[in-house]
């Protein structure tokens, strides 16, 4: 058994198709089906259920796929320590990121990151299922780190790290008929129509969590997965909705008001494995988003 054939056989696990796990590899497909097929034959068993749409985990593959995790996130320590030794870091850093990260300038701390330590490759990804969905990939090994906003039960193997927080502002159309108003209550909000993000994202589940908590029912019209377009959506009459600030490039056609009476506390935090020793590149961006983001 070779680390290249775990390497391989996780990222079609994970990918759940051969031609997407061979383009995250760098590699062509047939070195791919190869070295499963190689795999499976050594350890006796199928591990992966093959069909024209989609590769599914076999109950041997399921068992592996933990393990082979394992041992790949041993192999990469064992390469940090080396690297280390020579005065470099190396390797690969994977980092879940939401759509909307203004809030923290990530694209800034990855420079400076980058300039510190450029042997590494830094690999962003964000979820469709949003922050709910990072903190899935990073408990499922798929992350090496996540920058998320989910209030909420967390997994016990997750801990958060708060760097930053906004509030959540009621954003409507000029010549909406609240636009007069200064502040409003979510009572006055609740028969409207909503602009939101998906189920999973943070500020859905901030705005959920308030409703809620206020015992009053909304009606989500349209949902986007980019906060940065809110407001383009609120000015073209498709609803209100309510967004950071930072969220709203300019106020022109829109309006800004408070909404008072509720947490629309907004935060934005740093994911880090619980049940796992991270990797040194890993702990480098955590030492590095303490000093940016103090």
């Amino acid at each position: 058994m070779e680390l290249r054939q775990l390497e391989y056989f996780v990222a079609v696990a994970e990918e759940q198709n051969f031609t997407r796990a061979a383009a995250r590899l760098h590699v062509v497909q047939s070195a791919v089906s190869a070295a499963v097929k190689t795999l499976e034959r050594e350890l006796g068993a199928p591990l992966l259920d093959r069909n024209s749409k989609r590769v599914r985990l076999t109950d041997a593959g399921a068992a592996l796929l933990p393990r082979a995790r394992i041992a790949l996130d041993a192999a990469r320590d064992a390469r940090d320590a080396v690297a280390e030794v020579h005065g470099g870091l190396r390797g690969t850093l994977r980092i879940g990121t939401m759509t909307s990260i203004k809030l923290l300038q990530l694209p800034a701390l990855l420079g400076e990151f980058h300039r510190r330590h450029p042997g590494v490759l830094l690999r962003t990804s964000v979820a469709p299922h949003g922050s709910q969905g990072l903190i899935d990939a990073l408990a499922e090994r798929r992350l090496d780190l996540a920058f998320v906003s989910l209030p909420g039960t967390l997994p016990a193997e997750i801990h958060l790290t708060e760097l930053a927080c906004t509030v959540l502002d009621l954003v409507v159309a000029d010549d909406h008929p609240l636009a007069t108003r200064e502040a409003v209550t979510l009572a006055d909000v609740a028969g409207l129509d909503f602009i939101d993000s998906p189920v999973g994202y943070g500020n859905r589940a901030v705005t959920d969590r308030a409703f809620a908590t206020a015992g009053l029912s909304r009606r989500v019209t349209i949902e986007i997965p980019d906060i940065a377009t809110g407001a383009d959506h609120v000015r073209h009459g498709l609803g209100v909705a309510l967004l950071p600030r930072f969220a709203v490039a300019d106020d022109n056609g829109v309006r800004l008001l408070t909404v008072t009476g509720a947490d629309l506390t907004w935060t934005a935090s740093l994911a880090t494995p619980t049940d796992r020793p991270v990797g040194a590149a890993a702990r480098a961006l955590i030492e590095l988003t303490a000093e940016f983001l103090p």
